[in-house]
């Protein structure tokens, strides 16, 4: 298949089946609503598990869970749900 593999029915597929799904985001555990526009920061976002630069799955059922685009992008290509702590610039 040429050029991007996200573009493809397969992937498509699943975040079709993964957001049909109506799962809380599995970072922060809030509502995701379906309607909303893809480019809003709560709008869903189909997040791999072990991140696709580490060697994960792009297909694969069991490496996607649904996220918020806005816990999606500050998780980045880190593994793990954990929020990393704030630390205060006053001493």
């Amino acid at each position: 298949m040429a050029g991007d593999p996200r573009q493809g029915r397969p992937y498509r597929r699943l975040v079709a089946a993964q957001k049909a799904r109506g799962l809380p985001c599995a970072r922060c555990g809030g509502y995701i609503n379906p309607h909303l526009d893809p480019r809003s920061r709560w709008s869903f976002t189909l997040d791999h598990i072990v991140p696709l630069s580490k060697g994960g799955d792009l297909l694969d059922p069991a490496n996607a869970r649904s996220m918020h685009r806005r816990c999606n992008s500050a998780r980045g290509n880190r593994t793990g749900t954990t929020v990393p702590q704030r630390t205060s610039r006053r001493w």
